[in-house]
């Protein structure tokens, strides 16, 4: 799983190991919290001067102007150089974690691009996804907000604690003891709130979910007369959903005002206090009352850091998925002496492979191939067949080099895989999935971004010798026809003719086909069946097939069986032997007349 490599981490470990993936977020960091401590003495320097005025601009009856004028300006300048700092502090901060998190998310994609195969299978492509999207949005957040509070509203109370203490240390004990429940008190009150709220985001999810559901199937319910119960569905999950807000509204509304209550207490014990001991004790009244405004000034952070400790705790984990991505060992790793492919036509060699998914648990360790060997020769057409699970998928991403064999090896014009450089690979071998995937943009752009450098009269030409000529003239706006997201405003059969085009424009060495003819119309499976023949023709061709009539055109078949190859020749060959590929065949023709 994603998350195993960092389950041990502590917080502290995280967040060091966060600081070091983002180092922006260290950066300058000592000139900004300096800002913000002087940000912060401006809070604290107000009470202060106020104590000042007080005890010596007010005496004897009288009112010193002159004294109380200094004061105030002085307080005027201070305050306006407070804020000065405190918003200079705030952009630094600001800045310096968008830097750092633009430098995750690109960490983040490229890492994600570079791992196996086997760490991208269809029940990690969420989670990966998730990663970038939500878990980094996460880290935004806190640092749009939680960030913010620990700096300034951190340096202010530990500015004000220590002011409070040395204007007069028993009156800061006295304050601190009678605080000190409420932190207890909006924690608990917080932890409440928090899991009130998450179930109020659940349920919210649900009536989202079965409004959506009775929209999207409002045929289907007026067809079977199911309208009405499917409406008290939607109706029981908006109850629950109104049950559920009003619920965290309650405890919303309990949690603000005891800070409050808190305060109250807290102030009042410090004046009953600060009172008793009066002139005799040291205290004067501009004293106590400075110390008040401190007290003051010290309690206002309180209520807000329950909800940014637990804003605190969110980013911690959010911050533990992404470096549990970055903590995955990346896919087939790149030679450091890498050795070129021999120039024209390229055979392949599969020596004993086995490979078992690396991403699976122990309960599910079985290998997908065994001991699979078969050589290729340079310009042949293979087809490879057999069972769902067969393993047939698996050897082919193995030769596309999409992951490496768990053991032995495989070849490419004589030359380990394991050997040659990525971006010559890709340029001699071309894999097209059975669901090829589209960017959403025009045909165009799906095409070009194969070889940029390619004129749109040599893409062209490219779709006319595979004959795709009518089918391109078919369409609204040729080249420049809107496919839609992943493909979506094309049919299955015309996005595999783009990415069979895609292929043909790259021109390489060595095909991998996953065929993908079962569930098109009869005139877009004539077109594909042609182009893949046009584009098979004189290059080294593994064909992953789901229909034996693909076999049967192929020079060669390679049957597998439980991760085994068990059987290889030609198709007339295995259709006369008693065997796998027999059986297949007889199923297969059984079916389709």
């Amino acid at each position: 799983m994603i998350d195993e490599p960092i389950g041990r981490w502590s917080a502290a470990e995280t967040i060091n190991r966060g600081v070091k993936e983002a180092p922006a977020l260290k950066s300058g960091f000592g000139k900004t919290l300096s800002f913000a401590l002087v940000g912060a003495g401006g809070r604290v320097a107000v009470p202060v001067l106020l104590q000042q005025a007080i005890d010596r601009g007010f005496r004897a009856g009288r009112v010193d102007v002159g004294m109380v004028t200094v004061l105030a300006s002085i307080g005027l300048a201070v305050v306006v150089l407070a804020t000065v700092c405190q918003r200079i502090a705030v952009r630094r901060l600001g800045y310096r974690s968008e830097e750092a998190l633009y430098g995750l998310r690109i960490r983040l994609f490229e890492h994600i691009h570079r791992l196996s195969i086997a760490d991208h299978n269809e029940e990690r492509k969420g989670s990966l996804v998730a990663r970038v999207t939500s878990d980094v949005e996460t880290l935004a957040q806190f640092f749009s907000w939680g960030a913010l509070a620990w700096l300034l509203d951190g340096t202010v109370m530990v500015l004000v604690a220590s002011v409070m203490i040395a204007y007069d240390w028993m009156l800061a004990v006295v304050a601190f003891v009678v605080a000190a429940p409420l932190a207890l008190v909006l924690q608990r009150v917080q932890s409440y709130l928090v899991a009130a709220y998450e179930r109020a985001r659940v349920d919210n999810a649900e009536v989202l979910t079965n409004v959506s559901e009775v929209v999207s199937g409002a045929e289907t319910l007026r067809a079977y007369g199911a309208g009405q119960r499917y409406a008290g569905v939607a109706k029981g999950a908006s109850h629950r959903r109104s049950n559920s807000n009003i619920r965290a509204g309650t405890i919303g509304a309990f949690l603000f005002p005891s800070g409050e209550v808190f305060g109250v207490l807290t102030v009042s014990a410090v004046v009953i206090v600060g009172l008793l001991r009066g002139p005799s004790g040291g205290l004067t009244a501009g004293a106590l009352i400075g110390f008040i405004f401190l007290t003051y000034r010290f309690l206002e952070p309180i209520a807000e850091f329950t909800e940014v400790l637990d804003q605190t705790q969110t980013a911690v984990a959010g911050l533990r998925r992404v470096l549990g991505v970055l903590e995955i060992p990346t896919g087939p790793p790149e030679s450091k002496h890498p050795v070129a492919l021999p120039m024209g036509r390229l055979g392949i060699d599969i020596e004993h492979v086995t490979f078992t998914y690396p991403s699976r648990g122990d309960d599910d360790s079985a290998p997908v191939l065994i001991d699979v060997s078969a050589q290729i020769p340079a310009g042949q057409q293979v087809a490879m067949v057999g069972e769902t699970g067969s393993g047939k998928t698996t050897l082919g991403r193995l030769v596309a080099r999409l992951a490496d064999p768990s053991a032995g090896i495989v070849k490419i014009g004589g030359v380990p895989l394991t050997t040659v450089a990525n971006d010559e690979l890709r340029s001699r071998l071309v894999v097209v999935p059975q669901e090829p995937f589209l960017f959403e943009g025009s045909i165009a752009a799906n095409l070009s971004f194969a070889r940029p450098a390619l004129s749109m009269e040599e893409i062209l030409a490219a779709i006319d010798e595979l004959d795709l000529g009518d089918w391109l003239d078919a369409l609204p706006d040729g080249l420049q026809t809107e496919v839609g997201q992943r493909g979506s405003q094309l049919s299955a059969g015309e996005r595999q003719l783009v990415a069979l085009v895609r292929a043909s424009l790259v021109d390489p060495d060595v095909l991998v086909l996953d065929e993908a003819t079962s569930s098109v119309d009869a005139l877009t499976e004539v077109r594909l069946t042609r182009a893949l023949d046009k584009l098979a023709q004189g290059r080294t061709t593994i064909a992953i097939a789901h229909r034996l009539s693909t076999a049967a055109r192929a020079d060669r078949v390679l049957v597998l069986e439980h991760g085994r190859l068990v059987q290889d020749g030609s198709h007339a060959e295995l259709v006369q032997r008693d065997g796998p590929y027999a059986r297949m065949y007889e199923a297969w023709v059984s079916a389709t007349t």
